[in-house]
């Protein structure tokens, strides 16, 4: 008996001493950190070949992220080729380019460890201080996966905000053909339009509509103006363009705590804002042409070209090369080929669309004119004319049986009036604007993969 007792505490002894030797062989997080550093900072290709083989020796998974940060960013190509060949032996890939190796981390979901947050700060803080602050020691405040955050190009706002623009009355704008793509917003009974031309170079507006000081944000990348109310609570969150994209969409941010936010749901996903219920209020807005904006909202105001800023506010000047073809300037974790990348969908901001999410090719409403169905517990109907110009209102319990050259009629053949904001019917029955916004097809599928899909 005493000598099973012994050879047990011998074994337990020899586990403590491995253990202890394991630890000691093992990096802390604020060594890692410092070894990734002398990529950045080293002036000798002797400190770079010491700090790759420290890091070899103690290798584990969660280094191969930061590493890969590395090759998008440095002009060292030695450095660059010893970084790869690393990446190579240690995960059995024969990746080089820096995306080609982003592409292969969202498809494995890498281990992702406290130090890649503070390792990005103090890489991109040198593209612009501000960026340190998006990533420094918020390890424990991200809803998202830091490895798909990329870098847009741009500084923080480099892509300026048309903040409280310059406004025309619709016959002062004679800048615009009536042919000319729009962004449409009517909230609290005014009506103002956006161009694309314009709005391609700024890719949010700030601006008032009545009490609501309104965002509209512009992803150009992903094709989608979604307007958002910026007070949430108490609080009006002073919103930006971070200068980095998450799944080729842009990220924002606000200027108190430097939070980035989801374009697409309105809400911090890394940051102090982080899990603490803000999402903000979706407006409708509509992607249309100026001549039917005006011809529907005569009284609308229009961005004047006087915007402070020196751009080529001419049609097509902007992003014109990208719009022009199906190719992504970015890649994306997924794509889907049940329709072309760019193609255009609706999409349905009402209550549950996030549990039953739905698409509406506008090809499909520009053909059809009309749809019906419903999301979660909401009956909707959606109008659309030729341009594919759609409104989606709360349908309801009331059916209707046809929608043609305007005239939208019930089951019980009453007709009802169209306007921007609702559908009136018999007994003076209203049934309310619902908020929607156009979005490519590849965007949206990124965010919701399970989507119903009407095309």
């Amino acid at each position: 008996m005493l000598r099973i007792l012994f050879t047990c505490l011998l074994l337990s002894v020899v586990v403590l001493i491995s253990n202890a030797q394991e630890r000691k062989s093992s990096l802390t997080d604020d060594e890692i950190v410092n070894l990734l550093k002398t990529f950045i900072y080293s002036a000798s290709a002797e400190d770079d070949k010491q700090a790759l083989a420290d890091l070899e020796s103690h290798w584990e998974e969660g280094m191969i992220a930061p590493l890969v940060e590395i090759k998008r960013l440095s002009p060292n190509k030695k450095l660059l080729q010893d970084i790869n060949q690393l990446l190579q032996r240690k995960t059995g890939q024969t990746h080089v380019k820096f995306f080609d190796w982003m592409i292969w981390l969202w498809e494995v979901d890498p281990d992702i460890q406290p130090y890649y947050f503070d390792f990005k700060a103090e890489l991109y803080k040198h593209i612009d201080p501000k960026f340190a602050a998006y990533f420094k020691d918020r390890s424990h405040l991200a809803d998202i996966r830091l490895e798909e955050v990329v870098w847009g190009g741009v500084v923080q706002d480099g892509i300026p905000p048309l903040r409280l623009p310059v406004l025309l009355d619709a016959d002062q704008a004679a800048y615009l053909a009536n042919s000319d793509v729009v962004f449409g917003a009517y909230i609290n009974g005014v009506a103002k339009a956006y161009p694309k031309r314009i709005l391609a170079w700024h890719e949010m507006f700030i601006d008032d509509f009545g009490d609501d000081r309104i965002a509209g944000v512009y992803c150009t990348l992903c094709g989608t103006v979604i307007a958002y109310n910026m007070k949430h609570g108490e609080t009006v969150h002073q919103l930006g363009t971070s200068g980095f994209l998450y799944k080729s969409n842009k990220l924002m941010y606000d200027k108190a705590t430097q939070s980035l936010w989801n374009t697409i749901e309105g809400k911090p996903v890394l940051g102090p804002l982080v899990d603490k219920g803000i999402e903000l209020e979706v407006l409708p807005i509509v992607t249309t042409t100026w001549g039917n904006w005006k011809k529907t909202h005569p009284d609308t105001k229009v961005l004047s070209l006087n915007t402070g800023y020196d751009r080529d506010y001419s049609e097509g000047a902007a992003y014109g090369e990208y719009f022009a073809t199906d190719k992504l300037m970015f890649p994306v974790p997924a794509l889907d080929s049940v329709l072309q990348n760019k193609d255009e969908v609706l999409i349905i901001r009402t209550e549950g669309y996030k549990e039953d999410p739905l698409a509406i090719s506008i090809r499909y409403l520009k053909k059809k004119k009309w749809y019906k169905g419903k999301i979660g517990n909401t009956n909707f109907i959606v109008l659309a004319d030729k341009s594919g110009t759609a409104r989606v209102y709360n349908s309801q319990m009331v059916s209707f049986k046809t929608y043609k050259k305007g005239k939208l009629i019930d089951t019980s053949n009453q007709e009802w009036k169209v306007s921007h904001d609702e559908l009136r019917g018999p007994n003076g029955r209203v049934l309310n604007r619902l908020a929607s916004h156009n979005i490519f097809w590849f965007a949206w599928y990124n965010t919701y993969p399970e989507t119903r899909l009407v095309k």
